[in-house]
């Protein structure tokens, strides 16, 4: 049965709508208007259009995060992806960590996404639940009420380099310079940072568990479901993604089917600013990436000899017994 982990009120969550210029050389936004409730910002998040996608100005309705998490583990790195059902959107897609940046952290939009890893991305080992820290910062531990966080031996976040052009909240540079592109079909400004995260080597049969929170009647509930991790891992080679996916439970790693598989619009082609998809099917991204698909293992010739031996001792045993 999922376990509920915390119930939030969402009128108590507000953001503003923003005002967003885009050149070749950059791009700088600022909030404009009112604060907006999270049911005033589904309103507005409606298609817009570009004539443009290197200079433009624009009004849209929110500010998103999302982080790109690279976890090593093993020795080896690989890409956190999150299985999630857009209630706005009407699809299940694998996405990167994301979520909405209230109003008081539109100039700082990277608290927003380390609060994010911390509410989405549950690591657990035979001890505990594990708690983390981005350099000398400590992350939340949002549900303290209902898990036991390990004080020992924490994960660490650490940013990754930068994309090339700035990004300016006004006119402060963004730091970290996070991957930015306009989302076309729900008017919102998408900021994508790139975080490394590390998992101390006393952790002992790790588990990988996704947690986002539903809308259900006025409450924001989010729930653990142990049947269903929801958390997918994507191995990397010399720093590039294999067409694989994974899941890790108890320290093992489980394949995971990439049958019908819809990636999010943060994979989808970007031409300048502007990413203009909701989603990418697995098989047209791998195309996008140059990448082959791994095949299933055949069976090797002994196995099926093998397979077929005990299928003539079945058949020698029934004629005796008949």
């Amino acid at each position: 049965m999922p376990r509920t982990l915390i119930r939030k009120n969402p009128s108590n969550f507000k953001t503003l709508p923003l005002f967003v210029e885009a050149t070749p050389e950059g791009l700088s936004y600022q909030s404009v208007g009112m604060p907006l409730n999270f049911a005033q910002t589904l309103q507005r998040r409606r298609q817009v259009a570009v004539e443009d996608p290197q200079r433009f100005a624009i009004e849209l309705a929110n500010l998103g995060v999302s982080v790109r998490l690279t976890l090593n583990w093993q020795n080896r790195d690989y890409w956190i992806l999150v299985r999630q059902r857009r209630q706005d959107r009407g699809d299940v897609v694998l996405k990167l960590i994301s979520g909405y940046v209230p109003a008081h952290e539109l100039n700082l939009p990277l608290l927003t996404a380390i609060q994010e890893v911390a509410e989405e991305c549950l690591l657990e080992t035979t001890e505990g639940w594990l708690i983390g820290r981005f350099n000398d910062t400590w992350l939340p531990t949002p549900y303290t009420g209902a898990l036991h966080y390990r004080e020992k031996q924490p994960f660490t976040l650490r940013p990754l380099s930068g994309a090339a052009l700035p990004v300016r909240s006004g006119s402060l540079n963004l730091i970290e310079r996070p991957r930015a592109y306009v989302h076309l079909p729900t008017a919102s400004l998408q900021l994508v940072y790139d975080l490394r995260l590390e998992v101390p080597r006393e952790a002992k049969s790790l588990s990988l568990f996704h947690v986002d929170e539903r809308l259900e009647k006025d409450q924001l509930v989010a729930r653990l479901d142990r049947s269903k991790p929801d958390l997918y891992l994507m191995p990397l080679k010399d720093g590039k993604p294999c067409a694989e996916l994974y899941m890790l439970k108890k320290g093992q790693l489980q394949p995971a089917s990439t049958r019908g598989v819809c990636l999010a619009e943060s994979f989808a082609p970007q031409e300048g600013w502007v990413v203009r998809e909701e989603r990418i099917r697995w098989k047209d991204w791998l195309v996008q990436q140059g990448l082959v698909p791994v095949k299933k293992k055949s069976r090797s010739k002994l196995t099926r000899l093998r397979v077929k031996a005990r299928q003539l001792v079945r058949l020698v045993r029934s004629g005796l017994h008949g």
